[in-house]
């Protein structure tokens, strides 16, 4: 069974919101586009998907899959001390991230990142563990992992 593992360096960018523009088609009639509520998530894509490509550069997976997301976040400046205590986690600051950006939303940029680059589609994501932890910077580490047909 192939497995992949890779980490991508930089600020995530969840896949959420999309806005809807109406225009006129040249036949005269009315269309509609969806667009990303956020222009960043294009380029956070094809990181996600340059990354990908250095790590397998195999056949698509066709099968059944396993993913796990870590999701790094720097903590706020609000979690330490200032002054003398400057640089030292205060007691009241949280363990884990549970403010926004929601894990879901940024694990979907990566699906869709993913999607034609390392599996055919990702509907055949059955499994998933996902993660959201304080670290020292902004970085995703992926792992995916065919799983049996049967």
């Amino acid at each position: 069974m192939t497995s992949i593992e890779f980490t991508v360096h930089g600020k995530q960018i969840t896949q959420g919101s999309k806005r809807a523009f109406t225009f006129k088609r040249k036949d005269g009639g009315i269309g509609t586009r969806m667009v990303s509520a956020d222009p960043r998530l294009k380029e956070w894509r094809y990181t996600v998907a340059d990354a990908a490509r250095q790590a397998y550069d195999g056949p698509l997976l066709t099968g059944p899959l396993f993913m796990a997301v870590q999701f790094i976040l720097p903590r706020p400046k609000g979690h330490f001390g200032t002054g003398r205590n400057a640089g030292k986690l205060r007691k009241s600051a949280p363990v884990y991230p549970t403010k926004k950006p929601d894990g879901l939303k940024l694990c979907r940029a990566i699906e869709d990142a993913l999607s034609g680059v390392v599996f055919r589609d990702d509907a055949q994501i059955v499994r998933h563990d996902i993660a959201k932890d304080y670290g020292d910077f902004y970085s995703t580490h992926v792992y995916i992992k065919e799983l049996s047909p049967t």
